[in-house]
């Protein structure tokens, strides 16, 4: 299939398999004599995983680390495991990170009048160097 078949099948656009190829996370698509991109089965699954990684906030670096792993048959689950829980480690401390900006602003909002008056807390806090 060609790229756009191969976009519509894994639901990666055609701009982000290009940039999958040119920063190695994918392997160089086979080119037909025309020198279109050509596309099989296996490379739709390795799309499907790249997504569904993506969609799990995993960063390309350790994509390309589980691309590895996944297509080694004689991988060690536990070097998988490492991974996904080094992932939760950096999103519970995104979360505790968000929770706070979330926290703060909520206080400024509930510190504001919200009228006509010039006077806001919010404003004020932001022009104030940390």
């Amino acid at each position: 299939m060609n790229i756009g078949q191969a976009a519509k099948a894994s639901g990666v656009s055609a701009k982000m398999i290009r940039y999958y190829e040119s920063i190695g996370l994918m392997r160089e698509s086979a080119r037909t004599d025309s020198g279109y991109r050509v596309y099989g089965d296996k490379d739709l699954h390795a799309l499907r995983f790249i997504k569904r990684a993506r969609s799990l906030g995993f960063p390309l670096e350790r994509i390309r680390e589980l691309l590895s792993l996944w297509q080694d048959g004689a991988r060690a689950s536990a070097d998988v495991k490492r991974i996904a829980l080094a992932h939760v480690d950096e999103l519970d401390q995104r979360i505790r990170e968000l929770t706070e900006m979330r926290d703060t602003l909520a206080t400024l909002a509930g510190c504001c009048h919200g009228d006509q008056r010039p006077d806001c807390p919010i404003l004020q806090t932001l022009a104030t160097p940390a």
